[in-house]
Formats: structure tokens, C-alpha cells, sequence
């Protein structure tokens, strides 16, 4: 009997330790696999200035600045003196086809100008911002590609400096 006392109390000793060796194996394995396939994300910065209102000696060549003017209305294109073009919305949302429309004219007009305002009312959402700005900056042009069934396309530059601040 004595043997049989004995026997269940070295049972219950026994069980209250605790293997870790096969845990800590497969966090061997398992720590640099998840490292070597873990997809780090690059963040895009755009770097944007402050209009600027500082007046000095400017020449008629290099008095042109584009604005975009972004309005509960619609959006309005200025030179910076007088608007040249009035876009209005279209079913209550922006005409931003049209907006890339007039940016490429006006690159094409005004190659050597890279800088660029976009203004807004207090009251239009942050992403219309992020979407003038992405049309401003740059287009999607198509490219010709060997397979007929897939169309690629080339981002094309249009005004890089970017400045934003509040509409007038």
C-alpha cells in the first residue's frame, strides 16, 4: 500500500511541470519565417508648401501661377489675376476628368512651370483634397503594350510643387 501512496504523489509532482521544449522549437522555426515574410510598407510624402503672398520683383514670365480653387460649386482654374476656367459639378460631385483635362492644356501651354496652388472652402472633405492633388501632380497616360487584352499605362508629370491653403 505504502508503494501505491507513493507512487500517486511522484504522478502529481510530474504533472504540474510543464514541458516548454517543444513550444520553444517551434518558436525557432517559426520567429524567422514570420520576419523574412512580414510585408514592411513604404509611406509616400509629398512635400507641400504654403502659398506665399510675399510680394517682390516678379517679371510678366514668371508672374503665371496655376490655382485650383476647389468650391461647394464646383472647381475654378485661375492664373493667379483672373479665373480661366469654371468647372462646374456634375450629379453633386466634382467634374475631376475635366480638371485632368485643363491640367494637361495648361502643362502643355506652360511647360517650364512646375508649382501649383490648390485652395479650398473650409467646408469640402480632406479626400477631394487628396484627389486634386493626386490630378494636379500627375496623369495616366496609355501606353502602347504588345498585349492587346491589357492596356498599361505611364504616369506623366504635370505641376510637382504643390502648395495648398485656404480658398479666398
Amino acid at each position: 500500500m505504502a508503494r501505491r501512496h507513493h507512487y500517486k504523489r511522484r504522478h502529481k509532482t510530474a504533472a504540474h511541470e510543464l514541458d516548454v521544449t517543444t513550444f520553444l522549437n517551434l518558436m525557432v522555426v517559426l520567429v524567422p519565417f514570420l520576419l523574412i515574410t512580414a510585408v514592411f510598407s513604404r509611406l509616400t510624402i509629398i512635400e507641400l508648401n504654403l502659398p506665399s503672398t510675399a510680394g517682390g520683383p516678379s517679371t510678366s514670365a514668371d508672374s503665371f501661377r496655376v490655382e485650383v480653387i476647389v468650391r461647394e460649386h464646383g472647381i475654378e482654374i485661375s492664373n493667379g489675376k483672373e479665373i480661366i476656367a469654371a468647372i462646374p459639378n456634375t450629379d453633386e460631385d466634382f467634374d475631376l476628368p475635366t480638371l485632368s483635362d485643363y491640367m494637361v492644356q495648361l502643362k502643355r501651354q506652360y511647360p517650364e512651370h512646375d508649382a501649383v496652388s490648390v485652395l479650398m472652402e473650409a467646408q469640402i472633405p480632406y479626400d477631394y483634397l487628396i484627389q486634386v492633388m493626386d490630378i494636379v501632380r500627375s496623369i495616366e497616360v496609355p501606353i502602347e503594350s504588345v498585349d492587346e487584352d491589357e492596356q498599361e499605362y505611364e504616369l506623366v508629370a504635370l505641376f510637382s510643387e504643390i502648395s495648398v491653403g485656404d480658398a479666398p
